[in-house]
C-alpha cells in the first residue's frame, strides 16, 4: 500500500522510518505531494571517464571501487552547476539520508524512486532501473542520470531530482545480504 503525505509525516513521527534533513513537516507544502515527496540533487556528482574499459564485469561486485577509479568527482554549486550534455550519463546522490530499518515488532517500509515529470519533459530520466530502496537500508540514494533530451540541462544542487514513494512491506522480512550493503561509494558514503 502506498502512503499519502500524511501518513509518511505520522510514521516520520512515530519514528518508522526517517528523511533527513526535511525541510517542511507539513503534508500541503513542498516537499510533499499526495503520495509522494520529493527529494533533491546534493552537491557531488560521478561523471565516468570516456577513456574507462570498454568492458565492464559486474560479476566481481566492488562496483564502488570501480566507479572512483574510472569517474570524475565534480562539486557542483548554486554558482557553478553541473551542465549535463545530450546523451551524457552520470551519477549522483540525493540530499537527503533514508532510514528504513527492519522492525520485528512494528510496521516496516520501503520505497520506490522515480524521475520527475517536469525532468522528464526536458528528456531527462532519473533513476531509470532499480527504483527499490529495500527495508533495511540507510543512506543517501544513488541517482542515474541521463540526458536524452535535445538540449544541455542544468544541474544544480537542491535541485527537487526524484520523488519517493513508500510503500508498508507485509509482514516481517529477514534481513538479506547484497552486493551493494557496506560498500562505500566514492564520497565514503555507505551504499
Amino acid at each position: 500500500m502506498v502512503l499519502s503525505n500524511a501518513e509518511i509525516i505520522r510514521c516520520i513521527k512515530e519514528g518508522y522510518f526517517s528523511i533527513t534533513p526535511l525541510k517542511h513537516k507539513d503534508p500541503t507544502t513542498s516537499p510533499f505531494n499526495t503520495s509522494s515527496i520529493d527529494l533533491h540533487l546534493a552537491q557531488e556528482i560521478l561523471v565516468p571517464k570516456h577513456d574507462s574499459p570498454v568492458q565492464v564485469d559486474i560479476r566481481k561486485g566492488n562496483i564502488a571501487s570501480y566507479l572512483s577509479k574510472n569517474s570524475e568527482t565534480h562539486t557542483i554549486t548554486e554558482y557553478q552547476p553541473f551542465s549535463l550534455k545530450k546523451g551524457q550519463f552520470i551519477l549522483a546522490r540525493t540530499e537527503e539520508k533514508v532510514s528504513f530499518p527492519i522492525n520485528n515488532d512494528a510496521p516496516c517500509f520501503s520505497a520506490r524512486v522515480e524521475g520527475r515529470s517536469s525532468l522528464a519533459r526536458c528528456g531527462i530520466l532519473v533513476h531509470f532501473t532499480a527504483p527499490t530502496i529495500h527495508a533495511g537500508f540507510e543512506g543517501t540514494i544513488t541517482l542515474e542520470i541521463i540526458n536524452f533530451g535535445f538540449s544541455d540541462f542544468i544541474l544544480a544542487p537542491g535541485l527537487p531530482i526524484c520523488q519517493l514513494i513508500i510503500e508498508e512491506v507485509k509482514g516481517s522480512p529477514v534481513d538479506a545480504p547484497n552486493q551493494f550493503k557496506g560498500q562505500c561509494s566514492p564520497e565514503g558514503v555507505v551504499t
